[in-house]
């Protein structure tokens, strides 16, 4: 691999409500609902990272929606940038953090994105981004689309991270704003979009039926039990958190840390929360 031309930093964006995850993402902020027993938003640190990206000074978290929870996760592993007064979207979340990025290049990561490369070693795949970049041009990793899919760039679809030159950022304000209006686009009409194709498997957990499917492929079609779990019952395919307590029997499920499955209840393809929270897929 090439190093890129300028200094580079990393933002993992996790302000979201996920509205679509509801009534999942009532009390647990998405980026913190758990894929194989591991929150996204740790899934997303783990692949920044592997490019080399460390620490406070060079990876940032953006917060919003129940803000304190995701502070409080990240600890001192990222800066941190809590948006008071609600989301500002990708763009205006970017807008926020010019200060800190300080005239670097933006290795850009959406907190529900589940990326599973063909290596098997986090941040493998998206360093591609970096690979010789020159500092100019807006970079994004991107799948095929899939036939009928509408929208895309030059047929292919986002698949969760981009890099993001300075000149595009220090234009970008803290308003409510996405990163398609103010930077993808504009790059693709000056033909300073490169598309980086991505081998590897890559989720959109927005919606239950995604976010299980999530959890089902990290399982690999067996279960993930953590070692803190008390299981008297049975457990097919499926992930089940820590201090969770399964005495039924759950099928294709997600059961999250310190839910309970109780005696005689007999689970398929949903997810249980805890206090006896149950969304089907």
């Amino acid at each position: 691999m090439t190093a890129p031309a300028v200094p580079v930093c990393g933002v993992v964006l996790a302000a979201g409500e996920g509205r679509r995850l509801r009534p999942l993402t009532e009390t647990v902020p998405k980026a913190l609902c758990p894929i194989g027993n591991l929150p996204l938003l740790d899934h997303a640190l783990r692949r920044v990272t592997g490019t080399g990206l460390t620490g406070p000074d060079q990876i940032a978290v953006n917060a919003a929606y129940l803000a304190a929870q995701v502070v409080a996760h990240v600890g001192t592993r990222a800066h941190l940038s809590v948006e008071p007064d609600g989301p500002l979207g990708t763009s205006g979340g970017i807008g926020r953090l010019k200060g800190w990025i300080d005239g670097r290049g933006v290795l850009v990561g959406n907190a529900d994105a589940y990326l599973v490369d063909p290596f098997r070693e986090p941040g493998k795949d998206i360093a591609a981004l970096l690979d010789g970049w020159d500092g100019e041009t807006v970079r994004m990793l991107t799948l095929p689309c899939r036939p009928g899919e509408a929208g895309g760039f030059s047929g292919h679809r986002f698949a969760g991270f981009s890099l993001l030159p300075w000149r595009r950022v220090r234009s970008l304000d803290d308003v409510d704003s996405n990163l398609v209006r103010t930077v993808w686009r504009p790059a693709e009409a000056e033909g300073s979009l490169e598309l980086v194709g991505y081998e590897g498997y890559y989720l959109d957990t927005g919606t239950p039926a995604d976010y299980l499917a999530a959890n089902l492929h990290a399982a690999a079609g067996t279960s993930l039990i953590e070692a803190s779990a008390v299981v008297t019952g049975d457990v097919t395919e499926s992930v089940v958190g820590a201090g969770a307590r399964v005495e039924g029997s759950v099928t294709r499920c997600v059961v999250w840390p310190g839910a309970v499955v109780a005696p005689g209840e007999k689970l398929t393809e949903v997810i249980r929360a805890t206090d006896g929270l149950t969304v089907p897929a």
